[in-house]
């Protein structure tokens, strides 16, 4: 399998299998992030239902998928969030949450933090940066504070200790058109200005490269990079990278029922093959052999390193 600067859209990327199940539960978000693909923020009102959630739900427990990653948004502002989680661990299956750490601060929130402890579910959680300008110029002012305040909270409850169980990994993007530095540089870097700054510990730093759609391509778009920024990814690809992209062995699910090969195609409203069918109409055979739907975002997740939810491709 090759790929070049003009060939991505020809290409057909087959699945090897399905092992995570990445369910959006809305597009509610406590923040209104410059990158966010999904344009989430305090304004949405599109949540999944709790229907959708039970079919979802009964789709995992039938079928041979060992994680499930509940996001967003912030999929904690979800009112069926708890009981999701509740559910999982009660199949005794993997439960991963993305969060943006300062919605542990949200009002009825309170006693989440223990929660997630309590069912050992591990986090996924979004500090671009270990610098206070940087993160608030992403995020919004007070961000950063918050989101030390609630790293702090966690380690208290074990998270992010070696040995615990709980494992608490941070998420770093770019601030601007570039790509993501070594990611074992990177994770050194935080994990010293981290300790030394606020006394906070994690287990690993994932990177991950913008993708050129939502809110951060209409920036790029209003400040005339776009097209750059698309000929660096073009000029940074790794056809090895290929053989590991996550679309190959996840499927997502967006609030509103839909299956899509990744988070990003739901952004962009690009839904798996078979089109407008729920996740819950499909068989896992017919997603397993079902090709992924390509764009040209994709090769943001094929550039340099390479980049997934979970960090950089080997």
């Amino acid at each position: 399998m090759s790929i070049s600067t003009q060939d991505l859209s020809v290409i057909q990327l087959d699945r090897k299998r399905i092992d995570i199940l990445q369910v959006n539960l809305g597009m509610r978000c406590n923040q209104a992030c410059i990158h966010c693909h999904h344009n989430a923020g305090p304004g949405r009102s599109e949540l999944m239902s709790a229907e959708s959630c039970k079919k979802t739900l009964s789709f995992f427990e039938s079928n041979d998928i060992s994680t499930i990653e509940l996001t967003g948004g912030a999929p904690e502002l979800n009112p069926n969030f708890k009981d999701m989680v509740r559910r999982v661990r009660a199949m005794d299956r993997h439960a991963v949450v993305r969060s943006n750490l300062t919605v542990l601060f949200e009002d009825g929130l309170e006693g989440l933090p223990q929660f997630l402890a309590e069912n050992r579910v591990e986090l996924v959680c979004s500090l671009p940066c270990y610098l206070e300008a940087n993160v608030n110029s992403q995020r919004g002012e007070g961000v950063y504070k918050k989101s030390i305040a609630a790293l702090k909270m966690l380690n208290g409850l074990g998270y992010g200790q070696e040995g615990s169980g709980l494992p608490l990994y941070l998420v770093y993007n770019p601030g601007g058109a570039f790509l993501p530095g070594d990611q074992a540089a990177l994770e050194a870097d935080y994990r010293s200005k981290l300790n030394d700054m606020h006394g906070v510990t994690f287990s690993h730093l994932y990177t991950i490269t913008n993708m050129p759609i939502g809110k951060f391509a209409k920036q790029l778009k209003a400040d005339g990079a776009f097209d750059g920024y698309m000929s660096l990814l073009k000029e940074s690809v790794s056809p090895r990278l290929l053989d590991n992209v996550m679309c190959r062995q996840l499927i997502s699910v967006g609030w509103d029922g839909r299956g899509f090969d990744c988070d990003f195609n739901q952004a962009l409203n690009l839904p798996a093959a078979g089109g407008e069918k729920k996740l819950w109409e499909h068989s896992l055979d017919e997603i397993v052999n079902a090709p992924v739907t390509l764009g040209e975002h994709c090769y943001g997740c094929v550039a340099g390193r390479g980049s997934s939810c979970n960090g950089l491709l080997n």
